[in-house]
Parts: structure tokens; sequence; C-alpha cells
């Protein structure tokens, strides 16, 4: 005989392992660095542009990691530390003063390829932090500004 589930006990499985994932929390310390090492130090940018990097970037692209209140909200908390995790990996700002002149050359082409390409800041950030949603204009002087950092070199 076979037993049948009923909503509510499938509800009360669901409740009870949201219960225990957040037992696993993230850590959402953020690795030292050295502030003479970061882009922003370094390039001296416009304030409007260092606002914009501050803003639509540095979340994931530095050791500046502002960590909001559903980062307390596991599996959440996970997929966006993953994020976090990935983009500190292809590009960190917070490093940009260890990077060697090929690879900051490379990342400065990649940088104006994701933004024309509007895969930055990604879509799935911006839901939630709307101010990183940047207008045409600001990623026209986004992208502008990192090819002017290209030509400088």
């Amino acid at each position: 005989m076979k037993k049948k589930f009923s909503l509510k006990k499938i509800s009360l499985g669901l409740f009870v392992l949201l219960l225990i994932f957040q037992l696993f929390r993230i850590s959402k310390t953020n690795p030292l660095s050295d502030p003479s090492k970061d882009l922003i130090t370094i390039t001296k940018p416009s304030d409007s542009i260092a606002s914009i990097l501050k803003v639509a970037c540095y979340d994931c692209h530095s050791n500046q990691t502002t960590y909001p209140w559903y980062t307390s909200i596991a599996p959440f908390s996970w997929w966006i530390k993953h994020h976090i995790n990935e983009g500190r990996h292809h590009l960190n700002f917070s490093d940009w003063g260890n990077y060697s002149g090929t690879k900051i050359s490379h990342k400065l082409k990649e940088c104006v390829e994701m933004i024309e390409e509007n895969e930055m800041p990604m879509t799935s950030y911006t839901w939630m932090h709307r101010p990183a949603a940047l207008s045409p204009l600001e990623k026209k002087r986004l992208a502008e500004w990192f090819k002017a950092l290209q030509v400088s070199r």
C-alpha cells in the first residue's frame, strides 16, 4: 500500500530543510587588500566614474563587497557568494596594481566588451540593486573611460 504525501507534509519538510540550510552560513569577511593597489586609487577617475564603479562593479569585482540583508538567508546566500567569488576570480579591482601590463590590457578590453554587450552589470544583480542598473549614458561613459585607459597605457 502506497502512502500519499499530503501538501501539508511536503510543506513541512521543505520548511525543515530551509531551517537546516540556515546552519550553513557564508563568510562575509572581505579579503584584506592594499588600498594603494586599487583601480580607483591608481587611475584617479572622475567622481562620477568612481561612483559608477563603486555602485555597479565593486560588490562582485573587489574586496569591498557590501553584503545586503538577504545574504543571511540560505540558499540564496550561497548563490550570491558564488557570484562574488567568480567575479573576484575574473576581475578584482582591489588587486589592480598587482596585475601585469598584459593582464591589465586584457582586462580593460574585457571591461569594454562586457559593458557594450550589456553583460555587466548582470541583470540578476541589478534586480536587487537598482542603482547598479546603469543608464545607456552611464554605460557609454564607463566604456569610454575604460577605452581611454587602454590608450593611455
